[in-house]
């Protein structure tokens, strides 16, 4: 059973009193629970505790998400392992990525509490041992031909400072296979000479993986033509504009999704996501007989396998990866 049955514990400056139960709070509202603001003292140290541990936003907005439906569902029992079997089957509706993502939340709130000294070792492992939802299949999500990849490409009007900076968000998703949060973070600096041609050098991604990726000529010049026309000379490659014109310092990544959704809209797509751009740009790596462990590198995973399930076939073939996309004639 999770809860404090020490007289006072204290954890990273925090303290405990005897009887508060880390899951327990108030019973859900009849309107549905607040995100945070019904959570009690405990629950909100202990959230915050294991969302500190995450260096993704990514992570953190899911695993916060997931916290406190549980907390929610928990409506003041402790937290056993039959309560999260049970939530675990009051969710069993959602996909079996989504199910296991919260499953790993509560794991990962499990551990911090062993770690401060609120659970034993033994505790812990009767929570941690839920086995995950198994995935069914494959998913192998959307993606773009090549001639639907070049229409939407030509959706930005690159006549304006906005239609050169969207044009940079489509070329850099679908031609260096970007997630939008690196596109997002993405420095002026991390663009560099190697080996005679450009590169995103020392790309941080998923999990701290660092990677180096190729930038076909095509892009370059749809970049140069953005920085040129927006002053841009380093921090962050892409900027916000406002309608009057004025450029702002950054650029979020749920900016750049809704670039993506609303360029797709305008070839006839719908719920076109910018990682379905990082997917289309894998598939035309395949198309043109990119190597498998290449496209492995390009994507940044960290194994072959990962790259085989994501392209949705184990078929290994050969040859260059993103400078054959067949784009060239986009710029």
């Amino acid at each position: 059973m999770f809860i404090i049955t020490h007289d006072n514990v204290s954890c990273q400056g925090y303290s405990f009193d005897m009887g508060i139960s880390l899951v327990s709070g108030p019973a859900p509202r009849e309107d549905g629970p607040t995100i945070g603001a019904d959570l009690v003292e405990a629950q909100q140290r202990l959230r915050k505790m294991v969302l500190d541990t995450l260096p993704s936003p990514n992570s953190r907005r899911n695993y916060a998400k997931a916290l406190d439906d549980l907390f929610a569902f928990s409506a003041g029992r402790p937290l056993t392992r039959a309560l999260v079997m049970e939530y675990r089957a009051s969710i069993e509706a959602l996909a079996a990525s989504t199910i296991n993502v919260r499953l790993s939340a509560i794991r990962k709130l499990v551990d911090e509490a062993r770690k401060n000294g609120m659970l034993s070792t033994e505790e812990a492992g009767h929570l941690t041992d839920i086995p995950n939802i198994r995935q069914k299949g494959t998913r192998l999500g959307n993606w773009l031909t090549r001639e639907q990849a070049r229409e939407l490409l030509a959706v930005p009007d690159r006549s304006t400072l906005k239609g050169k900076r969207d044009y940079v968000i489509l070329a850099l998703l679908v031609g260096c296979a970007l997630r939008r949060q690196e596109l997002a973070l993405l420095e002026v600096e991390t663009i560099q000479l190697r080996e005679g041609r450009w590169v995103l050098a020392d790309l941080e991604g998923k999990g701290r993986r660092v990677r180096t990726v190729a930038v076909p000529v095509w892009v370059k010049q749809g970049v140069n033509a953005w920085m040129s026309a927006a002053g841009i000379e380093d921090g962050p490659l892409l900027r916000s504009i406002t309608k009057g014109g004025t450029m702002g310092k950054s650029l979020s990544d749920w900016a750049i999704w809704s670039v993506v959704e609303q360029s797709a809209k305008q070839i006839g797509i719908e719920g076109f996501g910018a990682h379905d751009l990082r997917r289309t740009c894998a598939k035309l790596c395949r198309k043109s007989g990119g190597d498998l462990e290449q496209i492995k590198f390009l994507l940044g995973h960290s194994s072959i396998q990962t790259t085989e399930r994501y392209l949705g076939s184990e078929q290994e073939i050969a040859v260059a990866v993103n400078d054959s996309l067949g784009l060239a004639g986009s710029e």
